[in-house]
């Protein structure tokens, strides 16, 4: 399979979703099997290049000498995408029911199906400059996704989110005009390229701008802001944006940025990890204490990710083989976990109307295949074995001890502080769920009924394989081992 197919598959949706923008389709039926049938395709054919396509690369456009456009697919970026390509479909069957009482289906599906080509963009980049070009396309192609019922909230939301993440840009440029002024803006190489750079001081500051830039769709403290207020977007857009498409391509840009750019080699003991290590574990532990705090059902959620997004960040500025191997676990562990939360959540809110966590009272009852789905989020969130949530968790924390670096025993410490918050604002609604406090007047949850099947089979799909693959995760282990020790 030719390397030029890498194009095909970022353009399949990007095109397609332009097309749907432009037709301005207004029949509903014909708009989700149009839809649907760029996304099938489009997966099918990102696994076909995982499974079959080469580590050579395609170069599209030329700029000038050391500057290119070019998509090549090692094993860093099978990983991402193989997670985004398995995800996008089950978000697009849940989202043609959830979206069946919203305006403008057509155009939120156009922008939906867009961003499923651009965040391929960002996992095939084959080079720096590449990734960040797709990276900043991705705020164009969500922002219209965030901001798509209108009102006040959502406009608000949408503003936060583009000031935030054009902040964010003009950082990780600075990174990206580094490199390429340096002509190491050249293909990935594990081990990254600043090793032997004449000028290691400077060459930090510049990773701490870079890191700090894509840092702020990963919501990294204090760029968390905007991640929270866009909750009030539509149930798919927020699970999209907090799970799959938009906060992973931060993190996978933060370890492009460390193992494949900059080295660890350049990084590692320096005033820079500390630095960034420190940010992480900060952001673990208020993003946790937010979720305790937070009432909202849909919020909470949010500063969850908050939380769980700089696990990953973390576990990259441990800076090893294993702390790399640790994040593209979580990465992909929390993004199933996580999606279903939210999937859940949206459920809850599409059938009943009820947005904050106490008036989950007794909705189990309901609503069993919903809220057994959330239940299995909850317990795998918190890292309760079998699920895969505690093998990802488990991971970073021996990463961190393996690691021989004080702040990173320190950092296991707030890893563990933050599970136990976890297990606090999670196994709370859980207990709501199936155990109603007393006085709770369950006649009232008569006219309560399950969701359509195109919302509860992404579940229930969703729930047996956080099982799965923490029953079978020594198959996840080792291709990220392999990935972290560039033997994939």
């Amino acid at each position: 399979m030719g390397p030029y197919i890498l194009l095909v598959a970022v353009l399949l949706p990007l095109v397609g979703g332009v097309l749907l923008y432009l037709l301005k389709l207004k029949n509903d039926r014909i708009i989700q099997r149009y839809t649907a049938a760029v996304t099938l395709v489009t997966s099918v054919l990102v696994w076909a290049l995982i499974l079959a396509c080469g580590e050579e690369g395609f170069t599209f456009l030329h700029l000038w000498d050391g500057l290119e456009l070019k998509l090549r697919f090692d094993g860093m970026g099978r990983f991402f995408a193989g997670i985004v390509a398995t995800l996008w479909p089950l978000t697009i069957l849940y989202a043609f029911e959830y979206m069946t009482r919203e305006e403008n289906r057509g155009t939120f599906f156009a922008f939906f199906t867009m961003s499923y080509g651009v965040t391929l963009g960002v996992a095939m980049a084959g080079n720096i400059f590449t990734m960040y070009c797709f990276y900043e396309l991705l705020t164009l192609v969500t922002m219209p996704l965030v901001i798509h019922t209108m009102e006040k909230k959502a406009v608000r939301a949408a503003r936060t989110y583009l000031s935030f993440s054009l902040a964010g840009a003009a950082f990780a440029f600075v990174a990206v005009v580094f490199l390429a002024v340096n002509g190491l803006a050249g293909d990935f190489v594990l081990g990254g390229l600043l090793s032997a750079f004449d000028s290691p001081q400077a060459a930090r500051v510049i990773y701490l701008m870079g890191f700090l830039g894509f840092g702020v769709k990963a919501a990294i403290f204090p760029t968390h802001v905007w991640l929270p207020k866009a909750a009030v977007a539509p149930t798919p857009v927020t699970a999209l944006l907090h799970a799959v498409a938009v906060v992973k391509s931060g993190a996978f840009a933060i370890m492009r940025l460390t193992y494949f750019a900059f080295g660890t080699t350049l990084l590692k003991g320096s005033w820079v990890q500390w630095v960034v290590m420190g940010l992480a574990m900060f952001t673990i532990f208020f993003g946790a204490a937010k979720a305790v705090k937070e009432r909202h059902f849909k919020r909470r959620l949010a500063y969850s990710t908050v939380a769980n997004l700089s696990y990953i960040l973390f576990a990259v500025t441990i800076m090893t083989e294993g702390g790399l191997a640790a994040a593209l676990l979580h990465m992909a562990f929390h993004a199933e976990i996580k999606i279903l939360a939210f999937f859940a959540a949206g459920a809850v809110l599409h059938g009943t109307g009820r947005e904050y966590s106490r008036e989950l009272e007794g909705l189990g009852r309901r609503m069993p295949l919903t809220l057994g789905s959330f239940t299995v989020a909850a317990l795998a969130l918190v890292g309760i074995p079998p699920f895969s949530g505690f093998v990802s968790k488990w991971s970073i924390l021996t990463a961190a001890a393996d690691s021989g670096q004080p702040l990173a025993y320190a950092g296991a410490g707030v890893v563990l502080c933050a599970a136990l918050m976890t297990a606090v604002y999670m196994l709370t609604n859980v207990r709501r769920i199936w155990f109603p406090a007393k006085g709770t007047d369950l006649a009232a949850l008569d006219c309560v009924h399950e969701v359509n099947w195109k919302m509860t089979v992404p579940m229930i799909i969703l729930a047996v394989s956080i099982l799965l693959t923490g029953l079978f995760a020594h198959f996840v282990v080792d291709a990220v081992t392999a990935i972290a020790a560039g033997l994939s």
